[in-house]
């Protein structure tokens, strides 16, 4: 029996290591009725591992197994370093590039992450990188969401890797080679006198 081992608990799901897999376990709300409950679960899921399958034809991104189970995404297991924790001891110019012709891999397919933070990209070292969770990711064609996820990543950096954010942004904006990367590095503007303004 492969060893198992807790890599991260949410509100929404227990993240599970278990031998060449990871497991993203949906958890059941008590405090819904339990058919809207299902119902929510099984919709999530099917929307992530639909969303995984599109990804991972693009970028790297994990290709979900096939299971029964509504409320379970079973993927295989990546062996590599997280961002958050690593980019800077890394090559991180060639990372950020990496990171930029990748979103605009998803972007032109119409593909938003949702929750583009270093946490949830890893580096594998064979020079590959690999973005996770999709769990918040959905399909849409808006030059506004393409912003806004363009935006979060943005905001991760400077948070959590203030001493490069802004060479790591300067690349990652160079390198988004989208079709429609004139557009979206416009609305990106728009998005942030935005932010600025509601401060």
């Amino acid at each position: 029996m492969p060893k198992t081992n807790i890599l991260a608990k949410g509100a929404e799901a227990v993240i599970i290591h278990r031998g060449k897999f990871v497991i993203k376990n949906r958890v059941n709300k008590g405090y819904r009725y339990p058919e809207i409950d299902k119902k929510i679960i099984k919709t999530r899921t099917k929307r992530e591992k639909n969303l995984l399958e599109k990804a991972s034809k693009l970028i790297n991104a994990p290709l979900p197994e096939e299971t029964h189970e509504i409320n379970i995404i079973k993927m295989p297991f990546i062996k590599g370093k997280k961002l958050s924790e690593n980019l800077e001891k890394l090559n991180y110019k060639q990372i950020s590039g990496e990171i930029g012709k990748s979103i605009a891999k998803l972007h032109d397919k119409d593909i938003i992450h949702g929750d583009l933070t270093t946490s949830n990209m890893i580096w594998v070292e064979d020079k590959n990188l690999f973005f996770i969770d999709f769990g918040l990711g959905f399909i849409s064609k808006r030059i506004e969401d393409k912003a806004v996820d363009l935006h979060l990543i943005k905001q991760a950096l400077e948070a959590k890797h203030f001493s490069i954010h802004k060479e790591c942004e300067r690349i990652i904006l160079e390198d988004y080679n989208s079709k429609d990367k004139e557009k979206v590095l416009e609305q990106l503007k728009k998005v942030e006198e935005r932010g600025r303004y509601k401060h």
